[in-house]
Order: structure tokens, then C-alpha cells, then sequence
């Protein structure tokens, strides 16, 4: 029975000295993360690819049981819309090869304007897609929520390689209006989509972003709790992402959420204890 957690990033400042030690060379870094969570979405992957050597410091950090859930590049998934990407693809999975089972899934993000009328692309790329990773898409087109047909054609395409569809939870942010800058900056660039509950496979990943109000992040996770137990009585293994707008606290909140989970399944093994932020001292 495994559950994994984690946060959008494995450095932030607003960590240092709270949550993680400080100062720390790049090649400790993830390694302090990692003793708090399981499990870290890769979005720089998504403006560059890495180099190898990059890749290699990070999968040396961490065991192989650690979930990264990577990110395509934007010139495969924006710019070429999937088409005609095969050399960019070739170069992101050679670099990623280092990280080896940490590689929990590649996830395809696709913009708001990639529609049902879309989906040949995405079956023609997932098709010739390696079948040596694991897929997982999130699309971000209403149609996709709200057309039944819709629904149901993605699911079959994502069904037939084995793909997990990755839904971002935003009821929660877009609940009640902002109430700050960094709530207002994130009402402008999150999806406002309806909630999707449905696993397609034994992976499910969830991204859930709450609000600053820690309470109301924590009241409005309550559902993915209760779903997420749900997934592990029934032989699944979800990754789950927290994040609020500012992240300060999303460290410490996917602990949290994984503590809220075990009240529900108290088989589930307790995350290990964190990295001290900073050193024991004698007084």
C-alpha cells in the first residue's frame, strides 16, 4: 500500500530555515525535500530539457522508490501540439533515463485550446510514445469535463496505452473571491474546471490547490481524503500534488494530507521523519 505526496517544487524560498536547511549545495537539496514528501511534480522540465548530468544529481538523491511526475517540454506539447516532435521527444527521454523507476509518469499538460477535435493527435503521440514510461495527461478544455462524448473519447484513448488522466482541483481557490495578491495571481492563471474523481489505472495523480486560509485548504481536501482511501482499499497507489497560491506552506500541508489519509487507512506506513531545518544544538 503506497501513497505518495508532494508540491509543485523541491526548493522555495520561503522553505529555508522552516522546513528545509539552508544554506544547501545543489546536490543536497532535493535530498532535504525528499525527506518530507515521496514525490515532486518536474515543471522546469517544461521550459528546457535538463541535462543528463543534471538528471543524474537528482536521481542520485533520492531512492528509486521517489515519484517524479516530469513534465513534457512546451515545444512538444505547446508549440508542436504533439505533432511532428519526435527528435525533442527522443532528446527529453534520453536525458531522463538516470532517474530509472523514479520516473513515475511523463505527464502531458496540453493547453486550454487543445479540444476533442484534437484527440488524433494525442492517440497518434501516444502511440509511438515508448511504452518504457508511464503516461499521464491533463488537458484543461472545458469540453472535456462538461460533454459526456467528449469525456468518454478521451478515456479511450487514454485507456488503450494505459494512460491516467490528471485532473487540478481548483473548487477550492475559486470557492469564495480572492483575498490577496498572490490568491487574485492565481485566480488569473488556474484553470476553473469541474472536479473529476474517476482513476483510469492503478496510478491516479491528483493536483489540488487550496487557498491561504490554511483551514479552508484543509476543509476543502476532505473529499480527495476520503477518495484517496478509497484508491488504496481498493489496490491503487495515488500520487497526490498539494499546492496553495504561494506554496509557503504546501511542505508541511502534504504531510499533513498524507496524516489525514492514514486516519482513514491506519495500515498506510507513516512518512519517514524530515531533515532537521537546522542543526541540534547543545542549549
Amino acid at each position: 500500500m503506497q501513497l505518495h505526496v508532494g508540491c509543485a517544487m523541491w526548493t522555495h524560498v520561503p522553505w529555508q530555515h522552516r522546513f528545509l536547511p539552508h544554506p544547501l549545495p545543489p546536490k543536497e537539496r532535493l535530498q532535504a525535500y525528499a525527506s518530507w514528501c515521496n514525490a515532486v511534480e518536474g515543471n522546469t522540465t517544461f521550459y528546457a530539457t535538463p541535462a543528463r548530468t543534471t538528471v543524474e544529481m537528482w536521481a542520485a538523491q533520492v531512492d528509486p522508490t521517489f515519484r517524479f511526475v516530469l513534465k513534457l517540454p512546451k515545444v512538444i506539447t505547446h508549440d508542436h501540439r504533439l505533432n511532428k516532435a519526435d527528435e525533442e521527444l527522443r532528446t527529453f527521454l534520453t536525458a531522463m533515463e538516470p532517474l530509472g523507476p523514479r520516473a513515475h509518469a511523463l505527464w502531458i499538460q496540453l493547453p486550454a485550446s487543445f479540444a476533442p477535435t484534437d484527440l488524433g493527435s494525442l492517440a497518434a503521440f501516444l502511440h509511438k510514445a515508448p511504452s518504457t514510461f508511464r503516461y499521464a495527461v491533463e488537458v484543461r478544455h472545458p469540453a472535456f469535463f462538461e460533454e459526456e462524448r467528449s469525456t468518454r473519447l478521451l478515456e479511450q484513448v487514454l485507456a488503450r496505452v494505459g494512460a491516467e488522466w490528471v485532473p487540478f482541483d481548483t473548487l477550492t481557490l475559486f470557492q469564495t473571491p480572492a483575498t490577496s495578491y498572490v490568491e487574485r495571481e492565481a485566480w488569473m492563471s488556474k484553470p476553473r474546471l469541474p472536479r473529476r474523481t474517476r482513476a483510469l489505472t492503478r496510478y491516479p495523480i491528483v493536483r489540488y490547490i487550496g487557498r491561504d486560509d490554511l483551514d479552508v485548504t484543509i476543509n476543502g481536501w476532505q473529499y480527495l481524503a476520503d477518495q484517496t482511501a478509497e484508491w488504496l482499499r481498493e489496490g491503487r497507489s495515488p500520487t497526490i500534488f498539494l499546492h496553495t497560491p504561494d506554496n509557503a506552506e504546501s511542505l508541511a500541508l502534504a504531510r499533513r494530507f498524507h496524516n489525514d489519509v492514514r486516519t482513514r487507512v491506519p495500515e498506510l506506513d507513516p512518512l519517514p521523519e524530515p531533515i532537521p531545518a537546522e542543526p541540534p544544538t547543545l542549549f
